[in-house]
């Protein structure tokens, strides 16, 4: 079995963070490991409190992981300060895992600020340069590149001025379903642009979508696929998991990112599950 770390923030309503890695890991039937950054008070509603682990901890997690479950991929998300930024640099400098997925978190999708201004910069120099693959959606793409993103030229603009801003040449995704764009979004690697075609999808339970992508492309990576399809497989699991309409909460709910299982579960194997579980 392919085994794949997250290294990112708890989400105590379990929509988003680790938690929805861990989910969208079990979906894709690799085994998924998880290292804390910090806690999270929040729900569909907003992000009520934020209490980061020292870098310390956060390095013997990552020491107790990489000697002894060695992951085939590495996704990084939620990482608010620098000092954790840089630990998470000095551990993927020591351990040179391959795979490295990174979720440039900034904001939630209820609009809390998750990054220190002062962390900005250590993203930017330290944690990037490593990564093999980026994900920022307009706003974040906007902050790297220091640019107003409306159409998409102005994605194309963007990531050409984040590559020539990073060492280390990651392929950069601008996610283009962030209110001013279409679902479209941009995969640029190595002057390559290539187009991910989406569909607006009529559902206001958005939360999560970032940690999910991510963790899908991670998966994906994990599992074999080249990077053109890594994202194309996870855009597709997104879709299927927004389409699956799952409704919980006030605010913005979380996806159903088990959905692929309800079709295909076994009766008869549920039914013992009910006996005998």
């Amino acid at each position: 079995m392919k085994t794949v770390l997250t290294i990112a923030g708890s989400d105590s309503s379990g929509g988003a963070g680790i938690q929805a890695d861990l989910k969208t890991m079990a979906a894709h039937k690799v085994y998924g490991m998880s290292a804390v950054t910090s806690l999270t008070a929040q729900n569909t509603t907003g992000v009520y409190g934020i209490s980061d682990v020292t870098p310390e901890f956060l390095g013997k997690q990552l020491d107790c992981v990489f000697t002894d479950i060695f992951p085939d991929a590495v996704k990084i998300g939620m990482v608010s300060d620098s000092g954790l930024i840089n630990m998470i640099a000095d551990k993927l400098e020591q351990y040179k895992p391959r795979n490295i997925v990174v979720d440039t978190v900034m904001v939630s999708t209820s609009g809390s600020r998750l990054l220190k201004e002062d962390a900005v910069k250590t993203l930017i120099d330290r944690l990037i340069p490593l990564a093999d693959i980026i994900t920022p959606n307009i706003p974040e793409a906007e902050v790297l590149s220091d640019i107003n993103i409306e159409t998409g030229q102005d994605m194309i603009r963007a990531a050409r001025i984040i590559s020539q801003r990073v060492s280390g040449s990651p392929a950069i995704l601008i996610k283009g379903g962030h209110e001013r764009n279409t679902a479209n979004d941009l995969l640029y690697s190595g002057d390559n642009e290539i187009w991910f075609n989406g569909e607006r999808i009529d559902n206001p339970n958005t939360h999560g979508t970032g940690c999910t992508l991510s963790s899908a492309i991670a998966c994906n990576l994990a599992l074999g696929y080249s990077m053109e399809d890594s994202v194309g497989n996870s855009k597709r699991y997104i879709s299927g998991a927004l389409k699956s309409g799952l409704n919980l909460g006030k605010g913005s709910g979380p996806l159903n990112h088990v959905y692929l299982f309800e079709d295909n579960f076994d009766s008869k194997a549920s039914a013992e599950w009910r006996i005998y579980g």
